[in-house]
């Protein structure tokens, strides 16, 4: 399966994975939605997400969300 990656315009740190590439099942309270790659079959989803549970979540409920982690580090 071609996994579709998307991020949110309207929350910063939000992304998604989609078995559509134009990202018609993602929420769209959520968008608009950028897509910003693909995931081919035969390579691994990044920051060791795991395919499984991604193809799943997309066979379930079209779409999986994630976040990314904030750059930011804590001032001591």
């Amino acid at each position: 399966m071609r996994i579709f990656m998307f991020k949110s315009a309207s929350n910063r740190g939000l992304r998604a994975f989609s078995g559509d590439p134009g990202g018609e099942s993602l929420p769209s309270k959520l968008g608009p939605w950028h897509a910003v790659g693909v995931i081919r079959p035969e390579n691994d989803p990044p920051h060791k997400l795991g395919r499984d549970v991604i193809e799943k979540a997309i066979g379930t409920a079209g779409y999986q969300l994630w976040r990314m982690k904030s750059d930011k580090k804590a001032a001591v």
